[in-house]
């Protein structure tokens, strides 16, 4: 079986506009006597816009309920693993939204019953979420043996691609001769470099993928099992059952490895881009020494929108091409989530914030303030005009993305989690990009490794 795949924009939600859930829905608090105050860990903005829509929403709840809240913000390098310091210290904050813990943190705690189950919270709203968020929030539970809503789906993102129109005009090409095919796409940038080259220009790479597992490095995960997705590769049955050994895989996981790594290897990635964090392709492709980056929602575009030229004109975004089959690639959804620890003295004010921040009406409004950095979860609201019908062209183009969908394995096994952990992926990138190992050689040794991670997990 394949993993699931979901058309978001075609779900029927006859009925249920946005004035379907109401502040009537959101769980009822009470302020009780407390020993400790209503922490919440947020990742940080990059938009004051953002931060500004977050702030009045929480504003607006504190005046409901009063009481207050105590906001901290965190950047993606730290936030991670400050929530697992705290909660290993017994002083976890009583809400965390993180933008990359659904890799491998949120898998983890839900499984060690570290996480509140907040079904609650969800099923009042269920069905205005789309299947593949509902399905990334919904883990399994150790203890209970039993698999319920452990998060809360606030956003999702898929992978970008972003281009200089005008250094391919610089190399005499034209972004209208890009092909779609899944080979002829990436030897275009190839070329373009070629070209590059040929003008004694010796500091512009055609690709910027990144190539390292460098621990902050999530970038890595996400552009990979892309690649992964485009070869056919489908690592786990509909009931989470690893299926690693079976030679279709083993040979797409080869071929994805040969094709990722062989940009490094032949010279079209930047020298160091096996030690780059989550922030260097973006900062490599920003400084015009790459034509070409990946990246995780609209971060690079969005990061120049001072300049109208440049944002409009000479920075492209794109849809990635055809997968080598000729089909239409299906795009890998990441699902960025709120929790409330399951320590927490403050669950049922948790429950309550977070009740009223998916109303979606204020789910509209933090997303638009994070101005295409997140998508929403709710097919509804990508039918708002600032999506659908956007006059923005990097806006219009990622939220085609979410057409055909696909989900990562954390939501389907949390035993996954630990390839995310222990970089399983961005190790055997590493070893064949710097020809330690062969493809077949890092397929092999990656695939024993998951294999181990599945037998040991607990």
């Amino acid at each position: 079986m394949r993993r699931r795949q979901f058309n978001q924009l075609s779900l029927s939600l006859a009925g249920l506009g946005l004035a379907a859930c109401s502040d009537s829905t959101v769980l009822n608090y009470r302020p009780q006597p407390k020993n400790s105050k209503f922490r919440v860990w947020w990742i940080q903005s990059f938009y004051p816009a953002e931060t500004e829509a977050l702030s009045q929403i929480v504003a607006e709840w504190e005046r409901n309920n009063n009481t207050k809240v105590e906001i901290t913000f965190y950047n993606d390098g730290s936030i991670n693993r400050d929530a697992d310091n705290a909660l290993n210290n017994g002083n976890p904050p009583d809400i965390l939204f993180s933008n990359t813990a659904e890799f491998a943190l949120y898998p983890k705690l839900a499984w060690q019953n570290n996480l509140v189950d907040v079904t609650d919270v969800v099923e009042p709203v269920k069905d205005l979420f789309s299947p593949i968020a509902l399905k990334a929030v919904s883990y399994k539970n150790g203890v209970t043996n039993k698999r319920s809503y452990h998060a809360v789906p606030i956003a999702q993102l898929a992978a970008g691609l972003h281009y200089w129109r005008d250094l391919l005009s610089d190399m005499g090409l034209s972004d209208t001769s890009i092909p779609r095919d899944w080979d002829g796409f990436w030897q275009f940038w190839e070329t373009a470099q070629d070209r590059a080259r040929s003008k004694g220009k010796k500091d512009i790479y055609g690709i910027g993928l990144p190539m390292s597992p460098d621990p902050t490095n999530t970038d890595t995960i996400f552009m990979f099992e892309q690649f992964l997705e485009a070869y056919g590769v489908d690592l786990l049955d509909d009931n989470g059952q690893l299926q690693i050994d079976d030679p279709k895989n083993r040979q797409g996981i080869i071929a994805a490895l040969t094709k990722y790594a062989g940009f490094y290897k032949n010279g079209y990635v930047p020298p160091k881009a096996t030690q780059w964090t989550d922030a260097d392709n973006n900062q490599v492709f920003l400084s015009k020494n790459s034509f070409m980056t990946a990246n995780p929602g609209l971060s690079i575009p969005a990061s120049q929108q001072f300049d109208s030229v440049v944002y409009n004109k000479k920075l492209v975004t794109t849809e990635w091409p055809l997968a080598p089959s000729g089909k239409p690639l299906n795009y890998l959804v990441a699902v960025k989530q709120a929790v409330i620890f399951a320590s927490s003295s403050n669950q049922a004010m948790a429950k309550s914030l977070l009740s009223h921040i998916i109303q979606p009406n204020n789910l509209l409004t933090y997303l638009k303030g994070a101005g295409g950095r997140y998508f929403p979860t709710m097919p509804k609201l990508l039918e708002d005009p600032y999506y659908k019908d956007s006059q923005d062209p990097h806006i219009l183009t990622a939220t085609k993305q979410f057409q055909n969908t696909t989900s990562f394995y954390t939501a389907q096994n949390p035993a996954y989690a630990g390839v995310g952990a222990d970089k399983i992926w961005g190790k055997a990138i590493k070893s064949v990009a710097q020809g330690n190992a062969t493809p077949e050689q890092a397929a092999d040794t990656a695939i024993a490794q998951i294999k181990d991670i599945f037998a040991k997990w607990k």
